[in-house]
């Protein structure tokens, strides 16, 4: 019951002072509804916080408490997290050009963390390219939980612009990491960011080690370590000898990483969409190009229903040719590089989806660092009477030619 003079505010937070006690008395059953309930107003809210916080901003209201901007003011009056406010502030500002995405928070109908991916894009792509696919992306957002939903902004990204989905995911790139400190008490903490290519790999490769046994008491994490430290140990090159084989001639086993592409994908058409790891998340198309130079291809043709599979692995350099590959190269061909066989892929000069051939004279080996300089970065690699050449792209050129010469 509303009592006279009541702001809504402070209708909604005597409710809140009731909800405690009600929710105890609720049966387990009911637990879960309350939960969702909860949820979605917590999310109904933050539709109402964005555009006050918009109002607050442009008005200067947080200079009246010393603060020197809405960031912190967010951080000392809202308890938040400096990251925690920075989104939400960036969030409002995407919402005012965005109002139907707004009000679908405001309905309930989308969750924050789908408010969220929606403003990035925005922010990548901008305002005025996102609104004319915001009723899909609406529709799309109802349909998917909000890690599934990124993956569907990523690709409506690369879709709009395939350079700029290329630069974020270079820039990614520079941000990966990872640290084995020393052990303590028995313990060594790792810590890390992986790019999504390397996640899904490792995802995939400690899968199979981390079913539980019968009667196992290890908890997930626990499962993952000890899958991760057989994988290790499955691995090692000094078994791979034991066994009586080449290491130099034959790359290390690789894990098996699927990702979903199109043709127009592969053929780098401009509006394609970016490939899809089966594992989640998606990667841009010359980023699908680096992985499939040396890969099994699956086909799938057909509309509606699948009409036909083929599976074929010629676009995987064969035994013969990759022994003569190394004969021929010895390590990673880039310029000043020496990494040796077993770090290296083949590289196609010419790819094979714009008519390159997979042979000896159309190939070279390139270790993974190079083998993304060539293809995400825009380096050129020829092969000019016997000697390697490789050359940066424009971009690079120019840089290069402004700095100062040193003495």
């Amino acid at each position: 019951m509303c009592r006279p003079g009541e702001t809504p505010l402070e209708q909604m937070d005597r409710a809140l002072s009731l909800l405690p006690a009600w929710a105890a008395a609720q049966s387990a059953q009911d637990q879960g509804n309350i939960i969702i309930h909860c949820r979605q107003i917590v999310d109904r809210t933050e539709a109402i916080a964005a555009e006050a916080t918009r109002r607050f901003e442009k008005s200067g209201g947080f200079k009246s408490d010393g603060s020197v901007g809405m960031v912190a003011w967010l951080r000392e009056k809202a308890k938040l997290s400096g990251g925690a406010a920075a989104e939400r502030v960036e969030v409002a500002r995407q919402l005012e050009q965005l109002p139907r995405t707004e009000e679908a928070l405001a309905r309930g109908e989308i969750g924050y963390q789908h408010a969220v991916a929606i403003a990035r894009t925005a922010e990548h792509v901008g305002a005025a390219a996102l609104r004319k696919a915001e009723t899909s992306l609406l529709e799309d957002a109802q349909r998917h939980d909000p890690g599934q939903f990124v993956g569907v902004v990523k690709n409506f990204e690369h879709q709009v612009d395939a350079d700029s989905a290329l630069n974020e995911a270079n820039r990614a790139y520079q941000r990966r990491y990872l640290s084995i400190g020393e052990p303590v008490n028995g313990l060594a903490r790792i810590e890390g960011q992986l790019i999504a290519e390397a996640a899904a790999s490792l995802r995939t490769a400690i899968e199979p080690f981390m079913k539980p046994r019968k009667d196992d008491k290890r908890t997930a994490a626990q499962r993952a370590h000890d899958a991760l430290a057989e994988l290790c140990r499955r691995s090692g090159l000094g078994s791979r000898k034991a066994a009586g084989i080449d290491t130099q001639a034959a790359p290390a086993p690789r894990v098996q990483l699927i990702i979903k592409a199109s043709v127009d994908t592969l053929a780098r058409i401009p509006g394609a969409a970016a490939g899809e790891l089966d594992r989640g998340g998606t990667v841009p198309a010359e980023t699908v190009r680096r992985l499939a130079c040396d890969s099994a291809i699956t086909r799938i043709t057909g509309l509606g229903e699948l009409e036909q599979e083929i599976t074929h692995a010629a676009r995987t350099i064969p035994p013969a040719t990759r022994r003569a590959l190394v004969a021929r190269d010895g390590h990673c061909v880039f310029p000043g590089c020496d990494r040796p066989a077993p770090w290296c892929v083949g590289h196609h000069l010419k790819f094979w989806a714009d008519g390159g051939p997979t042979a000896l004279s159309n190939l070279g080996l390139l270790c993974g660092e190079h083998h993304r300089r060539v293809h995400e970065e825009g380096w050129t690699l020829e092969r000019r009477g016997g000697q390697w050449v490789a050359t940066p792209p424009v971009w690079l050129r120019r840089i290069a030619r402004n700095q100062p010469a040193r003495n």
